[in-house]
């Protein structure tokens, strides 16, 4: 069962590019559908199971650093929101029940290694949204240590790289600090629990929100939409590394020679079938259980 929208008999609060967003008396509820975003934009054909690898995978990371920092998570499995059935084929396993945050207007990425926009922007400046970088790095090189590299958070188009001193003009000095400290202990604690799995985790993106004056993690957490993730033994012989995240479709839109402008390109089979494959090889590495398993009934 593959799911590309909803439309619950719920009050509707946001439609992102992937998850819609709920009301629930005080609560939010988060359906992750089956949508794929790359380059910003939504793709027209949804890839099975994304949604519940998204949802079960953000559940058991949020379990796993709950010591570290607070999160929104209330049940990942919830039966029922409302009068709701959420048992359903189409929304078992891909729902989310959270607490109500308001959410910061950043969004904290965090780079352990150098690619994608940040390879981009070093070749230019040797710099990485303002953080100086030792010279003569190479693509996909391990940099010395993880930097804190946030955007702006767009509700529509692309986020934009902004430094750490716009960050602090825009929540505080605070705050800005705890995000940045935290998203990197997050980090940290990610890359030296999956390089035991065999994964290279190269860098990944953090959202945070404040309920009743406390700072906490919401939205998704360590998932393949929001990290790049690597087989280490690809990565650690010198080849490039081998994506288990949405990599895999943006290397195909390149070589088909899509301009990354809506709309996007249909899909080809065999494109869906193995971007769902390496999604659900991603969490089993990492939880070391089945997708079946987590939501057998």
């Amino acid at each position: 069962m593959v799911l590309y929208s909803t439309q619950l008999p719920l009050t509707l609060r946001s439609r992102g590019k992937v998850r819609d967003i709920y009301e629930c008396c005080d609560k939010l509820l988060l359906v992750a559908t089956d949508r794929l975003s790359a380059f910003d934009v939504v793709f027209p054909d949804p890839i099975p199971f994304k949604g519940q690898v998204l949802t079960q995978l953000t559940a058991f990371w949020c379990a796993q650093t709950q010591t570290i920092v607070s999160n929104h998570l209330i049940d990942a499995l919830p039966k029922e929101c409302g009068n709701v059935d959420l048992t359903t084929d189409d929304l078992w396993g891909r729902t989310a029940l959270c607490k109500r945050a308001q959410p910061l207007p950043v969004e904290c990425v965090v780079r352990g290694y150098l690619e994608g926009s940040a390879w981009t922007e070093y070749q230019k400046t040797q710099s990485v949204c303002g953080i100086q970088l030792p010279a003569g790095l190479q693509r996909r090189q391990q940099l010395p240590v993880p930097i804190f590299t946030p955007t702006t958070k767009a509700s529509a188009g692309h986020d934009l790289p902004i430094t750490f001193a716009e960050v602090v003009e825009l929540v505080g000095v605070d705050v800005a600090e705890f995000v940045r400290v935290k998203s990197i202990t997050l980090y940290e604690f990610a890359h030296s629990f999956l390089l035991s799995k065999g994964i290279v985790i190269s860098d990944t993106k953090f959202e945070f929100g404040i309920l009743d004056g406390e700072i906490i993690l919401i939205d998704e957490v360590l998932t393949p939409d929001s990290s790049r993730f690597w087989e280490a033994e690809s990565y650690l012989s010198g080849a490039k590394g081998i994506s288990l995240d949405k990599q895999f479709v943006r290397d195909y839109v390149e070589s088909i020679g899509w301009n990354k402008q809506p709309p996007a390109p249909h899909l080809p089979e065999n494109i869906i079938d193995e971007t769902s494959r390496r999604y659900l090889k991603i969490f089993t590495r990492i939880t070391d259980t089945s997708l079946d398993e987590v939501l057998k009934r």
